[in-house]
């Protein structure tokens, strides 16, 4: 038994699922219901669109949860989780391949929290810094030490901390990120403060899609971002979705949690981003990507 993981924002690239789609009954369904349910032709923006079409928001969640789904929708015969996970977005994704969300709903639930976010990113400018090479508590405190609004936003793993703010503080941040010996503070090429307080507009929004929404008895359990725990608690599991959105991804301390619960396979669908975290903690793990 193996926990599956999905990737989030940051891992699509152009031509994604198009060899899906060519190749397979199975896919090409499931692509063509995706259209149906966006009321637009994503297959065809995923297949020729152009690297700036993927970058926007609104475009890239719904893209990126596609390719990881769909994928997990054509091995599915030949899977028995142990647990789920998600980085960010992908764990919306976690969410439908544990069977809490249809598809449909799923796909709903991404293209609404997409269009939020794009709204909030366009209406607060934010930008984001990936700080390499220091430890997590030296770049909390670099935030703490450059005030309001730059957090911690995504700690992907072992030296590897994303920061997250107006665009004033988190280049201020990265500046002194390097003073104090980090081997790299790169500003990323985004338009947007994704898990901070400027996400707050977008918060709200999801509130109220996920409350429309039917949550079923997941049939495994979850490891969610917000406090690295897993749970099989449908409440428990809306809040934490909710709350994501200016909360911290909190993804190295999710993983050091599954590999103390003894997880030791992992099969991670449309990317190998998350197995090269998961290499940062522990390099004895069985890591495979579908």
């Amino acid at each position: 038994m193996s926990v599956l993981l999905f990737p989030g924002q940051g891992s699509q690239y152009v031509g994604m699922g198009k060899d899906l789609y060519e190749s397979d009954d199975i896919a090409k369904k499931w692509f063509d219901k995706a259209d149906e349910v966006l009321s637009y032709n994503i297959s065809a923006v995923m297949f020729e669109g152009s690297d700036e079409d993927l970058k926007q928001t609104k475009i890239t969640q719904p893209a990126v949860f596609l390719n990881s789904i769909i994928r997990y929708y054509i091995n599915k015969a030949d899977l028995s989780p142990s647990a789920v996970a998600g980085h960010s977005l992908g764990e919306l994704t976690a969410l439908v391949a544990n069977g809490v969300l249809s598809f449909e709903d799923g796909l709903t639930l991404v293209q609404r929290r997409a269009l939020a976010m794009q709204d909030a990113c366009d209406s607060t400018q934010g930008t984001m810094a990936a700080i390499l090479g220091l430890e997590d508590a030296v770049v909390e405190s670099i935030c703490h030490e450059i005030g309001d609004i730059v957090v911690a936003a995504n700690y992907n793993c072992p030296g590897q901390l994303v920061i997250s703010g107006s665009v004033d503080k988190v280049e201020a941040a990265a500046v002194l990120a390097k003073e104090k010996g980090a081997k790299r503070a790169l500003v990323l090429n985004v338009n947007g403060a994704f898990h901070s307080p400027l996400m707050m507009s977008a918060q709200n929004t999801l509130k109220e899609a996920i409350e429309q929404t039917t949550f079923s008895t997941p049939s495994c359990p979850i490891y969610q971002n917000v406090n690295a725990k897993s749970t099989t608690d449908v409440d428990v599991i809306k809040l934490n979705l909710i709350e994501q959105l200016t909360s911290p991804v909190r993804w190295t301390q999710t993983m050091e949690t599954m590999v103390a619960d003894g997880h030791k396979s992992y099969i991670e669908f449309g990317a190998k981003v998350l197995s090269g975290f998961f290499r940062r903690v522990d390099r004895t793990l069985e890591m495979s990507q579908l």
